[in-house]
């Protein structure tokens, strides 16, 4: 009579393997869409961010900023100014968030400004590039060229 021995066979592991690899093969994908939604949605917010602390540093200074790192956060121990208002954080102000740069540009004596935000790459960060500026319209451009004022307004 022979011995029975507890363990699985070779074919029985490679069937696992085999079911996982598949499992994989469908889930990576979905994955990956995911992830570029949701960065895209965060461009989309930190536009909102930046526009609502745009219109607040007009509010307190009278003039847009210069820049998006005048928008940022005080150095430790000071207070408020027009060079470091305190309205964002200081992950956004450097220009950088969620897979996406954004561009701050002035307008002519700072009473206006035009904000862009640009995947990092395209294939794995965003495909969707975004426009703003003082009117507070964010604006899309799917197509792979720059957003601009004439881009589609976003819904």
């Amino acid at each position: 009579m022979r011995n029975k021995q507890k363990g699985f066979s070779l074919i029985e592991l490679l069937i696992v393997v085999a079911i996982i690899l598949i499992i994989a093969a469908i889930a990576i994908p979905n994955l990956l869409r995911a992830k570029i939604a949701a960065n895209q949605a965060s461009a989309v917010g930190s536009l909102r961010t930046l526009n609502t602390a745009c219109i607040a540093f007009s509010t307190s200074y009278g003039s847009f900023p210069a820049a998006l790192s005048n928008l940022g956060p005080v150095g430790s121990g000071g207070t408020a100014s027009s060079t470091s208002a305190d309205l964002i954080d200081s992950v956004l102000s450097a220009g950088t968030k969620s897979g996406y740069v954004f561009s701050f540009g002035p307008g002519s004596s700072n009473q206006s400004y035009t904000i862009t935000a640009t995947p990092i790459t395209a294939a794995t960060t965003g495909q969707n590039m975004y426009f703003t500026d003082q009117s507070g319209v964010i604006r899309v451009n799917t197509t792979g060229s720059g957003a601009n004022a004439s881009s589609t307004p976003i819904g």
